[in-house]
């Protein structure tokens, strides 16, 4: 098969700044991977280029710069069924311009066939497209959801339903922009569950944070952005460590691993205790 994604030596420039240079990158099926890195470290540049909202600069030979699933050019609906995408800034604009409150769990979940957020009179919806909504909800622990509106949802609720969207179309591989965002701290952890068992059930995980606590046992391959370039790129065990993490942070951090998670501080803090009387 294929590669999901595959850049070579991709270099997009926004606004006259180069924020991507040079990429080159390779991800198989399967090979659950997270990229990480600081803010302004390229993350949400390389997001919209994977996203092709923007194109990188087009070399004058050799391959292209950026092929997903083996293929330099794509129809952005065929994509959306190989590839789902799950970002923090659809999450905050979902539903915006229309009576975000009436649409309910399924109705966010059915309209990833669509691209449109939320399903609208003009659209036939079936019966085995219902279906394949809430099948998607199930596999996320949000069947319960299905009836809910968008609008009275927690959170984690509203995250694991706009997931249920991206999978609706059984894509191969699944890219999560921040995913956590705003969620509490058991919101996160259902929430990473989640993403847990779909990685365990063959869908692809591709995880863009800034958040080292995110990076699930699952993902044993992280690389690291640091100024628009790769810094690291290996096992977590490698890249998850003091020295490459505080280069690409700028500050000294100590890092803790258990159960195949990672935790990150700023190297000298203690936990402050308040004065006894």
């Amino acid at each position: 098969m294929p590669p999901v994604l595959e850049l070579t030596k991709a270099t997009l420039v926004r606004g006259g700044a180069r924020v991507l240079a040079g990429l080159s990158l390779t991800v198989h099926a399967g090979e659950h991977t997270a990229i990480l890195g600081p803010n302004g470290a390229g993350k949400t540049s390389l997001i919209r280029m994977l996203m092709l909202e923007d194109r990188p600069l087009v070399p004058e030979s050799g391959p292209p710069p950026l092929q997903l699933f083996g293929r330099a050019s794509w129809d952005l609906m065929a994509l959306r069924s190989r590839l789902g995408i799950v970002t923090g800034d659809l999450d905050a604009g979902f539903g915006r311009g229309t009576s975000r409150g009436r649409v309910s769990g399924l109705d966010v979940a059915v309209s990833g066939l669509f691209g449109s957020q939320g399903v609208f009179a003009h659209q036939r919806v079936d019966a085995a497209m219902r279906q394949q909504g809430r099948t998607a909800l199930t596999r996320v622990d949000a069947a319960h959801l299905a009836a809910k509106p968008l609008n009275e949802m927690s959170a984690g609720e509203r995250r694991r339903v706009l997931i249920a969207r991206a999978l609706v179309t059984s894509p191969d591989a699944l890219l999560l922009d921040e995913p956590t965002t705003g969620l509490d701290f058991v919101a996160r952890h259902r929430f990473m569950e989640s993403v847990r068992r779909l990685a365990q059930g063959g869908t692809t995980v591709i995880l863009v944070t800034h958040h080292v606590e995110e990076v699930i046992p699952e993902i044993r391959r992280v690389v690291l952005l640091h100024r628009g370039a790769i810094a690291a790129d290996g096992r977590p065990e490698q890249v998850l460590c003091g020295p490459a993490l505080s280069t690409a942070f700028g500050a000294p951090l100590a890092v803790t691993s258990s159960d195949g998670y990672y935790h990150v501080r700023v190297a000298g803090d203690r936990p402050s205790s308040a004065a006894g009387p």
